[in-house]
């Protein structure tokens, strides 16, 4: 594939926090720890140097991979290579999405990848391994139990319960058989469609679901993949949650940096609670609520904890606690080597918000790296593009823009009437001098006659344009075919269509392709044909 880039600015996606973070905008500076570039994560290797679970790290990964690493020497070695003190992770996070959900569930994995690979270059003395953290603990069922292939919703229709993790995928038969059903005769139909067998149809839950399938993926590239849905891992995480439960210091450090972002006129995409933690079974997950007699209770379970029953359930069963938003983020930097967290724009707002709330836990906070956004045509959608005068920059345009500057580029007839209202304008002018001496009181009626007159030019002006809009039917409608290929819904195309579609015309290429396209540090939108 070629490669070309635009700045995200141009693409009119991003929000404006984003984009002064990508910036580096001064007034942001209080919000993030080192920053995006090579002489900061320099800084933050030597933050990060004295990490001291290692081995806890190693042993319940080896634990969670189980026979996938027999078929995984790239993974078993990352895994072998974080015993070592000179190792660190880059991590992104996501849902578990079923058959991996929109592209940018893709486009975070790799973003990771090449990011360890260019730190590797950089510091070759120094090991970097990209992680994907599985958000096992999520509820939200409604946004994983979907995804769109050739424009076909495939839903998984399954009553949810507790963390989306732990739920079973034996009922996904028909489901797998909607998904794959899409994938029409080929080798890498074929190909594909086993590694979802293999994945979705042997009664594992979602989160062993979901990395079996992730890992047929990246395994080559030594993607190390996380469940933190784990009492080895909370253990860690223990004295946080019990201070953090008892004392409420998120939640008032958090919304203090609330109040400071939103003086300066950037946006918050989440907000702290008293109690920043769920409590967890197989059949719910709740949340924790401290009533006004000072006990604790799990919201709609008649469950309720003095402070020291708490205190003792934290203790003996730590993996009953499930961090929120908020309180996720920490949870990962405490149990892993990590140097920079990967985030879509929507994470990378919310992280901003949580850098104090690290400083008084005493946690490093890592480097923010907005993963890679891209869009992706071949050479035939490239040719259309070009061939009507358009450029990769402005088909980001909206629909009704595109077409009425392409007609206006095209058409032989003025379609403006610039000049004769600048003729009408100055006839007005006499006018309204002449109503002035006859009675001063006449002069808004001569404005009201202009505005009167001025709509009616503008609604001409339309119609010249709508008129001629039919001389470059077919144009106009080539246009709307790219806008529906490469933003599907009106929106970015990473955002709605599933990897399976450009998957089944690349196969394993695709990775490899987005791998090289794709530069985390310069912080630019990616074009892909």
């Amino acid at each position: 594939m070629k490669a070309t880039y635009i700045d995200y600015t141009d693409t009119n996606s991003f929000s404006k926090t984003l984009l002064a973070y990508i910036k580096a905008d001064e007034p942001l500076s209080p919000f993030y720890g080192n920053k995006p570039t090579l002489e900061g994560f320099e800084k933050q290797i030597a933050l990060k140097q004295g990490f001291k679970f290692r081995n806890i790290l190693v042993d319940q990964l080896r634990d969670q991979y189980g026979d996938l690493l027999k078929d995984s020497p790239e993974v078993a070695k990352n895994i072998q290579l974080l015993q070592d003190e000179h190792t660190f992770t880059v991590t992104t996070g996501h849902q578990l999405n079923i058959f991996t959900g929109p592209l940018y569930f893709i486009f975070k994995i790799v973003t990771a990848i090449r990011l360890a690979e260019d730190l590797k270059k950089q510091f070759p003395n120094k090991e970097f391994i990209p992680v994907y953290w599985m958000a096992t603990e999520d509820h939200d069922f409604a946004e994983i139990n979907n995804t769109r292939v050739f424009g076909k919703k495939i839903t998984w229709e399954e009553d949810a319960k507790s963390a989306t993790g732990r739920m079973d995928t034996s009922t996904m038969t028909e489901v797998i058989k909607q998904y794959t059903q899409t994938f029409g005769l080929s080798d890498i139909a074929t190909k594909l469609t086993e590694m979802v067998d293999d994945a979705y149809a042997k009664g594992l839950n979602l989160a062993d679901a979901t990395r079996t399938f992730v890992n047929s993926l990246f395994k080559d590239y030594g993607l190390l993949i996380v469940d933190a849905d784990r009492a080895a891992f909370k253990k860690l995480f223990s004295p946080i949650m019990e201070t953090d439960i008892l004392e409420e210091k998120s939640f008032k450090a958090i919304n203090t940096t609330n109040d400071a972002l939103e003086e300066l006129g950037y946006s918050t995409q989440v907000h702290a609670r008293e109690i920043n933690f769920f409590y967890l079974t197989d059949e719910f997950r709740e949340r924790i609520v401290r009533l006004p007699d000072g006990r604790f209770e799990i919201l709609h379970q008649n469950i309720y904890f003095t402070e020291a029953e708490i205190k003792k359930e934290i203790q003996e069963h730590p993996e009953r606690f499930s961090p929120n938003v908020v309180m996720r983020p920490m949870y990962q930097e405490v149990i892993l080597p990590n140097l920079a967290y990967i985030g879509g724009g929507a994470e990378i707002v919310y992280w901003l918000q949580l850098k104090a709330n690290f400083d008084q836990y005493k946690v490093t906070f890592p480097i923010l790296i907005p993963r890679n956004s891209a869009l992706i045509g071949d050479d035939s959608l490239a040719s259309k593009i070009y061939r009507l005068d358009l450029t990769f920059k402005s088909i980001f345009k909206p629909l009704n823009t595109l077409k009425n500057d392409y007609v206006k580029r095209k058409t032989k007839q003025r379609l403006q009437l610039q000049d004769e209202w600048m003729e009408m304008n100055a006839i007005f002018m006499r006018i309204k001098l002449r109503a002035h001496k006859i009675d001063p009181t006449l002069s808004a009626s001569t404005d009201a006659v202009k505005a009167r007159l001025k709509k009616a030019m503008n609604n001409l002006e339309k119609k010249f344009l709508k008129a001629e809009k039919r001389n470059h039917e077919d144009a106009l409608i080539q246009i709307e075919r790219i806008k529906d290929k490469l933003f599907p819904g009106g929106g970015l195309q990473e955002r709605t269509d599933n990897f399976a579609v450009l998957y089944l015309k690349y196969g394993d290429d695709l990775i490899k392709e987005l791998i090289e396209a794709f530069n985390p540090l310069d912080f630019k939108f990616t074009i892909l044909y």
